[in-house]
């Protein structure tokens, strides 16, 4: 990791308090988290294997869903195994490096996945409202630049952000009254003015979400617009059906991101926003999948022309 921990800082490392004490209802968490875990893996790589095989699901909207697949097993496997082990044991220390990588990881791929629905969402624009423009300006190459620059505009929030938090100082308090190093608890413990370091953080992560769901907004203005334009009813249907998914994925995803970070961390409230982050780093990455693919016809049609394959290749 580009950073070193601060050789003034006196904590040698953090406590992960998880989310309850009582034994019964941490195995019951373990369970019902091991269960979530498993079903993410299996919804994302069987998303992701189905887009590979399947050459009729080569083109630039199953391309990005890829990678937000991508996205959503590598977001749930930084969290969930480090939580189920502290569920399953009494181990609940953290290395301060082993807490800032997780917290970079952690705001890398969820600010990559902000700019990658963006993407998606202009897909959709381009599709609906200039279909037969769409092969021309849908290349390669552009979706190539799409989600590079989603994985580099993540990867620059991660960084700036994980740079200032090492730069506070923690002398009093390990606790973390969470279950993993995000940023509004471990700002509580620092023993330093987080004046700025809050400003810079909060500049951040707003226009993250602001800048990706303003492009979303206006995609979808003019995706509504052209649809109400359409005379036949199985038009507007056939139309609307495209991007239904998507505008499914984006309403969960956002909602729970403006709610747990576009507010003062002084608001941080300890059962509300554990209850938020359950959602969205573990609940979500599982939706994701079971979304785009109950809600997909080609998706269900290429499941089965790969099993049919395999079926034949066997034989």
């Amino acid at each position: 990791m580009p950073w070193e921990v601060e050789n003034s800082t006196n904590v040698p490392d953090f406590i992960l308090m998880g989310l309850t004490d009582s034994e019964e209802i941490q195995q019951v968490l373990s369970m019902s988290f091991l269960l979530i875990y498993l079903t993410t893996v299996l919804g994302n790589a069987g998303m992701i294997l189905i887009i590979h095989l399947d050459l009729q699901l080569h083109i630039p909207m199953y391309f990005f869903l890829s990678h937000l697949s991508f996205l959503d097993l590598s977001y749930s496997t930084v969290i969930t195994p480090k939580t189920l082990e502290k569920l399953l044991t009494s181990k609940k220390h953290i290395s301060l490096s082993g807490c800032f990588t997780q917290m970079f990881f952690l705001i890398f791929l969820g600010a990559t996945e902000c700019f990658l629905l963006s993407s998606m969402a202009y897909d959709r624009y381009v599709a609906i409202c200039n279909p037969l423009q769409y092969p021309v300006v849908m290349a390669t190459r552009l979706c190539c630049a799409l989600i590079a620059g989603s994985y580099l505009i993540g990867y620059t929030d991660s960084l700036v952000t994980v740079i200032c938090m090492n730069s506070l100082h923690f002398c009093r308090s390990n606790v973390i009254h969470h279950f993993f190093c995000d940023v509004a608890p471990i700002l509580a413990l620092s023993c330093t003015d987080t004046h700025d370091t809050e400003i810079t953080i909060f500049f951040l992560s707003g226009s993250t979400l602001m800048v990706s769901l303003i492009t979303i907004s206006l995609s979808y203005r003019s995706i509504l617009s052209t649809i109400l334009k359409i005379n036949s009813t199985s038009g507007k249907h056939k139309a609307f059906s495209t991007c239904a998914s998507h505008l499914l994925g984006v309403t969960i995803f956002y909602s729970t991101m403006i709610f747990t970070y576009l507010k003062p961390t002084k608001s941080y409230s300890l059962g509300r926003d554990q209850v938020a982050s359950v959602f969205y780093t573990l609940v979500i990455p599982m939706l994701n999948p079971l979304i785009y693919s109950l809600r997909n016809r080609e998706v269900k049609n290429a499941l089965i022309r790969v099993m049919q394959k395999r079926t034949v290749s066997r034989q």
